[in-house]
């Protein structure tokens, strides 16, 4: 998979790093000439320009890339660029970086971001994930703030632990994708017992939220 990254310091060379390490092509772009760095990541395709300008994309060949991350600090420049890879270039998915939670309603489809990656929402969930059990955190957001991947970690007093995952009635528009218990990452069938401490990933419309939560919450089945 070929990957564009606009924004090439500290966040922008570590999602590289980690995406070459998993076999991908990566192409960096950045305006400053300090932030290109060939030495420090020569797997890469690095490029100096202006990420928010059409005719350096398109000498950049982004039309060739199959997803493009807006990865740098300003938030102006990170939507410019998702709206630019999506309507110009036709890039199948967009990744954007938030960098204020204030501008964070900014990044939905109509500025052709398809998931929108906020630092503080993620460090709050990670807290959250730490010191909750039994409720619902909400991780990650996906088709432009629609779905959300979310994860309940099931208490002693939870009804469903001991109990086969097929005896858990979904609403609808909720998807059980993962159980992480311990080292273990399990891809869940309908007869796999649920245990106290499991953590239960879920991808879930946003409209059902409310009752997958209080579905995990209740007290009998």
């Amino acid at each position: 998979m070929r990957v564009a990254i606009a924004g090439a310091g500290a966040v922008g060379t570590s999602i590289a790093q980690e995406l070459i390490e998993y076999g991908h092509q990566l192409l960096l772009i950045d305006r400053e000439s300090r932030a290109i760095r060939e030495d420090t990541l020569p797997e890469a395709e690095w490029v100096q320009a202006d990420a928010c300008e059409v005719a350096s994309l398109e000498e950049a060949a982004l039309q060739t890339c199959d997803v493009v991350i807006a990865a740098t600090g300003d938030d102006k420049v990170n939507l410019v660029v998702s709206l630019l890879a999506k309507t110009e270039f036709g890039v199948n998915r967009v990744v954007a970086r938030v960098n204020d939670p204030r501008n964070e309603w900014l990044f939905n489809d109509a500025w052709g971001v398809d998931v929108a990656v906020s630092s503080p929402r993620v460090l709050a969930a990670l807290v959250e994930e730490a010191v909750t059990v039994g409720d619902l955190i909400r991780l990650m957001t996906f088709r432009q703030g629609k779905t959300n991947l979310v994860e309940i970690t099931l208490g002693e007093n939870s009804p469903w632990a001991g109990r086969p995952v097929s005896d858990v009635e979904l609403p609808h528009d909720v998807a059980l994708v993962t159980i992480l218990r311990g080292d273990r990452v399990i891809v869940p069938s309908p007869d796999d017992p649920l245990e106290v401490g499991d953590e239960l990933l879920f991808v879930a419309h946003q409209d059902v939220e409310e009752e997958l939560r209080q579905l995990m919450r209740s007290t009998s089945a």
